[in-house]
């Protein structure tokens, strides 16, 4: 429990949520939560299910419906086949990534993975009595792993590399051939990748191929909270090689026994060309939103050398106004009313020199909340 961080930003957003009672105006960039409620289609989709009574436990693996109906999407987004039986329905993409370090991570066996990333990864591996090597990782890689770097860190005991695309705090991608090769490279000295593609949806500049178009090896996992927005439904999915399925059903049955029932009826709906038409728009909307506020916090002072391909963050370096990123957070906080995430939550690798901003909300107040800080670092 000791090795395992809280999320520091949680106290920011508390200290925001004090200020907002007192009457304060806030911001709040600080929190990875699309804004938009979920799409009235998946809403009535639920609302349905619970009318009709569909709330017992599914089976571990989750709905067949469901599985059948992600097995489809990734037959007509990205054309590669996906039987249904590798597919496991769980708990959100967190109940996906504990059954993948749970599947692979034993005591002392080392896991590969970005820093900066998102906390959580470090945490389940450590959770499984496993070992998480952050691997320091910036603009020259797009903060994201390379095969080359995989190999410089890759030892005896390592087990796994864990990769995220888009990646949170970044937002940024890893491109095909960079892709296949860290695969081939993990797999040729015998070891897996988990591949998080949570945000594969909220893409901008480019278009994403799923890693299972570049090996049936790779466990990979998403969400329907992020590009789906049902953060709250708390839905996820795994793909699971085959000789894994059978462990990972044994795993759900213990861990969590079945995502949540009704959860699962409502995200049929997400498939229907009605609720996928919702979607774009709202894709289009964050990357009018990236684009607004990418040069705006540029020219406030802010270094962002790699711009995000996806999600909706920008990772920013902060080292010409603090050399303590987490007190900088709060005195913007307290002085601006604009509530951002300190670098502390994603490792080791500079977090004092950077800080994250979401843009999970709404141009005019990502307009209102740049005036903000545009007075509070002329001040």
């Amino acid at each position: 429990m000791a090795a395992i961080a809280p999320f520091h930003v949680m106290a920011l957003l508390a200290r925001a949520k004090e200020l907002e009672a007192a009457g304060r105006s806030i911001i709040h960039m600080e929190i990875g939560e699309p804004d938009f409620p979920t799409a009235a289609p998946i809403v009535r989709a639920g609302q349905r299910a619970l009318s009709e009574g569909r709330t017992r436990y599914t089976a571990a693996a989750g709905l067949p419906e469901l599985r059948q109906a992600i097995g489809g999407h990734y037959r007509d987004r990205y054309g590669v086949e996906v039987p249904t039986r590798r597919i496991l329905i769980t708990p959100g993409a967190s109940g996906a990534l504990q059954l993948a370090t749970a599947l692979l991570v034993g005591p002392g066996d080392r896991v590969l993975l970005a820093d900066p990333g998102y906390p959580c990864n470090r945490h389940f591996v450590r959770l499984a009595e496993g070992e998480a090597v952050g691997i320091p990782v910036g603009p020259a890689t797009a903060y994201q792993l390379t095969a080359e770097l995989v190999e410089r860190y890759w030892d005896e005991r390592t087990a796994a590399v864990l990769l995220a695309s888009p990646a949170n705090p970044t937002g940024t991608v890893i491109p095909p051939q960079a892709l296949a090769a860290i695969i081939s490279t993990v797999e040729a000295r015998g070891g897996r990748v988990i591949m998080d593609e949570i945000y594969h949806g909220l893409v901008y500049d480019t278009s994403l191929q799923t890693a299972l178009a570049y090996s049936d090896q790779v466990i990979a996992l998403n969400s329907f909270s992020k590009y789906y927005g049902m953060t709250g439904w708390r839905l996820g999915w795994l793909v699971a090689p085959d000789d894994c399925v059978g462990a990972a059903e044994k795993l759900a049955q213990n861990l969590f026994l079945a995502a949540s029932t009704p959860a699962q009826y409502a995200a049929l709906a997400a498939f229907l060309p009605e609720t996928r038409a919702v979607f774009e728009q709202r894709r289009r909307e964050f990357q009018a939103r990236r684009d607004f506020l990418l040069p705006a916090l540029r020219k406030l002072g802010f270094d962002i050398l790699s711009i995000p391909d996806g999600a909706f963050y920008l990772y920013a370096d902060c080292s010409r106004f603090t050399d303590d990123s987490y007190q900088f957070a709060l005195q913007l906080l307290e002085q601006s009313g604009v509530a951002i995430t300190p670098g502390i939550d994603f490792g080791n690798h500079s977090p004092e020199r950077h800080v994250r901003f979401a843009y999970t909300t709404a141009i005019p107040q990502l307009a209102d909340g740049v005036e903000r800080l545009k007075r509070a670092l002329a001040a």
